[in-house]
């Protein structure tokens, strides 16, 4: 189980900064704070550490620019915010780091880029190069063409993410609320949540769902979601406010700790369960569940009761069981089109050409 020591002995960390962090309506971008972000980041890289930053504001550092004195409401004209405020972001990150002989390299993802496996791999080479070169990536979400359907949804997910691709030591999502708490601050007595080992922890925890200055998307439901995917996947995490940057990368007792609860798994089986978009299900008898679930065991055509969907050989799936529940993901070995004349038959009965296991247990990955 991890501590915070681990934290601060992590030789290569994400860290994350929301909207709210770096903004203020109706000024926009703070330089003032995210000069004060980078002297921390600055000072790790001069530490021998090496940074990934995924940061937020693109939109929100484009209101003023354009004389908008609130987030956009229609998408058009939020994509304009963030392509007249992305630019400003990245050059003003550039010309802080660049006090502290650190030069940035900008890296634009949208969901598509990571849901997608070749692309996934693509992302993964791109910022591991980076860091071989010395270059601190800043990864932000593409907001200038992201629509609805390709949005990761917040840079929490998004740095979850990332912290995977990039293969880091720890995460530390900041933002403006000092860590986790068992209720809301603002309205009442509410404990600050020290460490958290599993969900279980956070059970009778009531989460909000904004930030409080309406430049940002996330809340502390988003961070939540987040560091419980970077702590299963084995990446230790730390939640709580922008000013405690340096105490928490340092492992002091600030902000709430995700401990890592899980192995780091391997980058397709990570990409399968979190970052993959289904396009269709196969829905499997209560034996095939059991066969997935309990012997880890693959998927064979007698198994499969049904086929929804539109998706080729290769394809990301989920295997659904008779209750509706998801039990797996997995890669699909056959088009949408091929299964029903398989469904329900036993292996020795089909041509040899059909023969193959409908998904591998090596392309699978337990969900449930």
């Amino acid at each position: 189980m991890s501590t915070r020591a681990d934290v601060a002995a992590a030789s290569r960390v994400v860290v994350k900064v929301g909207s709210s962090s770096l903004t203020t309506l109706p000024g926009g971008l703070d330089v003032d704070r995210l000069r004060a972000l980078v002297d921390v980041l600055g000072a790790l890289r001069a530490a021998g550490r090496q940074v990934v930053l995924v940061s937020s504001g693109a939109i929100a550092a484009g209101l003023a620019p354009l004389s908008l004195t609130g987030r956009p409401r229609d998408l058009a004209t939020a994509q304009a915010a963030a392509s007249v405020g992305q630019l400003r972001l990245v050059q003003t990150y550039a010309d802080a780091f660049a006090g502290h002989g650190v030069t940035v390299g900008q890296v634009l993802l949208t969901a598509n880029d990571l849901t997608r496996r070749s692309h996934y791999r693509n992302a993964q080479q791109t910022i591991e190069r980076l860091l071989a070169l010395g270059v601190l990536p800043i990864v932000n979400e593409n907001d200038t063409v992201a629509t609805e359907e390709i949005r990761f949804g917040d840079n929490d997910r998004l740095a979850a993410l990332v912290a995977h691709v990039a293969v880091a030591d720890a995460l530390v999502l900041l933002s403006d609320v000092d860590g986790v708490y068992d209720g809301d601050p603002r309205t009442g007595p509410a404990q600050l949540v020290d460490t958290v080992h599993g969900p279980e922890d956070l059970a009778a925890v009531a989460l909000g769902s904004a930030s409080r200055n309406g430049v940002g998307t996330g809340g502390m439901a988003t961070k939540v979601e987040a560091a419980l995917i970077a702590a299963q996947a084995g990446v230790p995490v730390v939640v709580t406010s922008t000013p405690q940057a340096a105490a928490a990368l340092a492992g002091e007792q600030v902000g709430t700790l995700f401990a890592a609860s899980g192995r780091r798994p391997s980058a397709r089986q990570f990409w399968l369960r979190y970052a993959s978009r289904p396009r269709g299900r196969l829905l499997l008898d209560d034996g095939a569940v059991r066969a997935v679930r309990e012997r880890h065991a693959s998927l064979l055509a007698a198994g499969v009761t049904g086929v929804t969907g539109e998706f080729l050989a290769d394809d990301p799936v989920e295997l659904v069981g008779p209750d509706g529940v998801v039990v797996a993901h997995g890669l699909v070995a056959y088009d949408a089109r091929e299964l029903p004349a398989l469904l329900g038959r036993k292996t020795g009965d089909l041509d040899p050409e059909h023969r193959r296991e409908v998904v591998h247990r090596d392309e699978m990955v337990l969900v449930g």
